[in-house]
């Protein structure tokens, strides 16, 4: 990744943390909590009436109807009228790689010169000081994967945990998946003729290219990973995961012919896909579906990719999915306006999908694309103890209200530099801030 100037990164640095108290990570949990009471969301379209969970030691130990049983020496917290609902996911996201977009130099590190780098590690370029994370945080997210961009193979993401002193402790799984920007088809529509490409080629003809060297690099990595070579080549190692199943190919891709040809492609080779974006996705659910490709959905608060399509198609495309069978995810843009994901899944519902299957879409579903399905994404007993109590419903954007939060049965610190700057003008203007 690239380097950071250490003064420009030091003078910004000094200036946030004058801004805002530095928040520490929580202590690991240090004796049995059960809340109780509440209205459980579990996460996988069931729903507990006043109900309990019991977590100790980071695990989810109970869940239930009722009185908790045994509560002994527990903390015992009362969420009576209160939801209690599985941390939210993020997927594909720039959170902890940018700071200041467009910014100060040193606060941009989410990209690598060159077209084809898989060796590349997002992780280790993970800043768990931003200040944007516990902006984020706040609103219930409490998983993310933090995701490298640029050229045609941008690397390797990992996701983490957003309460940590650093990417090492942040770590939740590491080196999931390798990303691939597909290249499009571009055909110049309303904006007039596309001009050439750099050397003279035709966009057609710099296409073909760029397909022709993926191709030619996941062949070789394919042949690589079936021997035991005798010297090591760092961009083949990358990408071995991909042909032994532990890790799958997240494809940037948004037409139906270029799905169609991502798809085809990781079918050829044996790899397990992810289609990232996916706008014309609902042309191609068959095809999808088939092939057991799951689709992220890259925000719903957009316009459609054709002018002739229905101008609530994005907010349409979750449910959609859902009908055909199709196994789908959602994330956002950029990295710090995933605190809006839940209420762009809770858009969702006014469109057709019910709010267990928006709720779903970015704990459980999301889990299972990333492949953490069986540690996290719903509220289960043996689970880590990624939840959150809210006074409010956690899609909508007037009554979430994070009360108490916990990553793996920490309880987390849900303050931010937004919440200190709100206290301060109120305290100008002698508000009350409760």
């Amino acid at each position: 990744m690239k380097k950071i100037l250490l003064f420009g990164g030091l003078l910004l640095s000094t200036v946030l943390t004058y801004a805002q108290a530095v928040i520490s990570p929580a202590k690991p949990q240090s004796k049995p909590i059960v809340i109780t009471g509440a209205t459980i969301h579990v996460g996988n379209g069931k729903v507990i009436s006043n109900g309990y969970v019991a977590f100790d030691k980071g695990k989810i130990t109970a869940i239930g109807e009722g009185s908790a049983p045994n509560t002994g020496n527990a903390e015992v917290i009362n969420a009576n009228g209160k939801q209690v609902y599985p941390g939210f996911i993020c997927p594909v996201t720039t959170l902890g790689l940018v700071e200041i977009e467009e910014g100060a130099k040193g606060t941009v590190d989410d990209e690598e010169t060159g077209d084809l780098n898989p060796n590349v590690r997002s992780l280790i370029a993970y800043n768990t000081d931003s200040k944007v994370i516990p902006t984020v945080r706040s609103n219930g997210i409490v998983l993310a994967q933090p995701t490298p961009n640029g050229g045609m193979l941008s690397g390797q993401s990992s996701v983490v945990q957003l309460d940590a002193w650093n990417w090492e402790d942040a770590a939740y799984k590491t080196d999931i998946a390798v990303h691939l920007n597909w290249p499009v088809v571009r055909t110049g529509r309303r904006r007039g003729p596309v001009a050439p490409a750099a050397g003279g080629e035709s966009p057609d003809e710099a296409r073909l290219k760029q397909l022709d060297d993926v191709n030619n690099l996941f062949t070789a990595a394919k042949a690589y990973a079936e021997v035991k070579p005798d010297v090591i080549n760092l961009k083949f190692e990358a990408l071995k995961g991909l042909f032994n199943g532990s890790k799958k190919l997240f494809i940037n891709v948004d037409g139906a012919k270029e799905i169609i040809e991502a798809v085809n492609f990781a079918n050829k080779l044996g790899i397990k896909a992810v289609i990232v974006g996916g706008k014309e996705s609902y042309l191609v659910t068959n095809l999808l579906k088939q092939n057991n490709v799951p689709v992220i959905i890259r925000e719903t608060q957009t316009l459609p990719a054709r002018d002739e399509d229905d101008v609530y198609l994005p907010y349409k495309l979750p449910k959609i999915l859902q009908d055909a069978g199709v196994e789908y995810g959602l994330t956002g843009i950029g990295f710090w306006r995933q605190r809006n994901l839940p209420f762009e899944a809770g858009q969702a519902v006014g469109y057709g999908l019910t709010k267990e299957q928006a709720l779903s879409m970015i704990t459980l579903n999301n889990a299972r694309i990333l492949g953490i399905d069986k540690t996290t994404g719903t509220l289960e007993t043996g689970k880590d103890a990624n939840l959150f109590i809210s006074t409010g419903d956690a899609l909508d954007m007037i009554t979430l209200n994070v009360e108490q939060e916990f990553i793996q049965g920490r309880n987390v610190n849900l303050d931010n530099l937004h919440k200190e700057l709100y206290k301060k003008f109120a305290d100008k203007y002698g508000l009350k801030t409760e």
